[in-house]
């Protein structure tokens, strides 16, 4: 009876023993799935929230580079009114009425940094027309050993955007191409005016006259 009694009880702390190995085991099987859903999340949300940036090196002065940058329309657009040099004035680009956009300087470091913010915008060819609202276009200038160093970066611009493969191809060839050239050539690539872009209903839609 006591060998039997033995045996019973070994048999009841194995039992236990697995049915605790078990649960224990659950419990880090779900924990451990649970972080890695987490991190891939994140990872996610890392990739959504990156903003596009762009970077040139050029053999000119800080001082060529930043008045280069503040002059819009010897790079990105001809088709540009009002001041894009001027701090807390606006400026409106557009192209016909697939782009259109008022853009303010907020901030200026002479011949180290630019920072506009988009204050209006409207596509034509995506669901969400605004989709550059609230963003901003941040110009960034130092001095790498002789060389000049221009990182742009359209903080809020970011790979979840509908518009972010068309705007991605489209700065990329603005500031690789097109500013680099005018810093370092003295002529840009922008888009040149277009006089059947711009009309009166236009202007008076964006508050322009």
């Amino acid at each position: 009876m006591e060998i039997m009694n033995k045996q019973t009880m070994q048999i009841a702390q194995t039992l236990i023993l697995t049915a605790v190995l078990i649960l224990s085991y659950g419990s880090y099987a779900q924990r451990n799935t649970e972080d890695q859903l987490t991190e891939n999340n994140s990872k996610q949300t890392d990739m959504n929230n990156q903003d596009y940036t762009a970077t040139i090196l050029v053999d000119a002065t800080p001082k060529k580079a930043y008045n280069c940058i503040k002059d819009f329309r010897a790079w990105w657009s001809e088709d540009i009114e009002g001041p894009t040099d001027r701090l807390n004035e606006e400026f409106f680009y557009h192209y016909k009425d697939i782009h259109l956009c008022k853009i303010k300087l907020i901030g200026m470091e002479e011949n180290r940094k630019l920072v506009y913010e988009v204050l209006d915008n409207e596509f034509n060819f995506i669901e969400d027309k605004t989709e550059w609202v609230g963003t901003r276009l941040i110009f960034e200038i130092t001095d790498e050993g002789g060389q000049t160093k221009v990182k742009f970066t359209h903080k809020g611009l970011v790979p979840s955007y509908e518009c972010y493969e068309v705007c991605n191809d489209a700065w990329t060839g603005y500031i690789t191409n097109s500013l680099y050239k005018l810093i370092t050539e003295g002529k840009g690539e922008p888009n040149p005016k277009n006089e059947d872009g711009f009309n009166a209903e236009l202007a008076e839609k964006w508050g322009l006259n």
